[in-house]
């Protein structure tokens, strides 16, 4: 299976170039006979905090970036409270391309797949992995995951700090929602100061009801 180079005298920069080279020609399931664009990732290749939902939609799959359609802005508003932005987070999916109909990921398509997210995690060393939705919840932190009971959450895998929340797309759905989705944003931020991610004293959006 293809993946990016261990070459330990390449740059981080070239390491993240060559993945993403891999990845626009990957061919390792039926996916990429449909999809429009593959959607890698976006933010910053520092980051310490990685987002990880469970695959692109359809204007993701026409842009080629992740979380730009509904679910995506209301996902930038509830990083905005905890004073997340594409400059210290990282954001991708289990899969680069996009289910037909956005049906759920299949597990052999996650199988192909998630080796690239090894390697953009690898890339990055994360202290803090968000999983955005149950699909990425049961593949990321344990196969039984129950968003319902188990979101916000803490669990420690090889290291890394590890917490669920609901999926955008589900709060649209159940609005809800979205007053758990606060407080777990905001255990999430508490983490990051832990970390000395973010300033204690950036925090300029209260946590209220979006």
């Amino acid at each position: 299976m293809e993946t990016v180079s261990t070459n330990t005298k390449e740059t981080k920069e070239e390491k993240w170039r060559e993945l993403t080279e891999i990845c626009s020609k990957c061919e390792k399931c039926g996916l990429h006979k449909s999809r429009n664009k593959v959607v890698f990732g976006k933010g910053s290749q520092n980051a310490k905090i990685l987002f990880v939902g469970e695959a692109p939609g359809e204007v993701e799959d026409r842009e080629g970036l992740p979380f730009v359609g509904r679910a995506g802005k209301l996902l930038d508003k509830f990083m905005e409270t905890a004073d997340f932005s594409l400059d210290n987070v990282y954001i991708t999916n289990i899969l680069k391309c996009r289910p037909p109909q956005n049906r759920d990921p299949q597990d052999n398509e996650q199988d192909c797949c998630i080796d690239y997210l090894r390697s953009q995690t690898k890339l990055l060393e994360p202290n803090i992995i968000v999983c955005l939705g149950r699909i990425a919840a049961m593949r990321l932190i344990k196969p039984d995951f129950k968003i319902t009971s188990e979101h916000g959450k803490w669990f420690i895998k090889g290291g890394i700090n590890m917490i669920a929340v609901f999926h955008p797309s589900a709060l649209l759905r159940d609005p809800s929602k979205k007053a758990d989705t606060l407080l777990d944003f905001k255990a999430i931020r508490e983490k990051a100061i832990e970390f000395n991610l973010i300033k204690l004293d950036t925090f300029s959006s209260p946590l209220t009801t979006l």
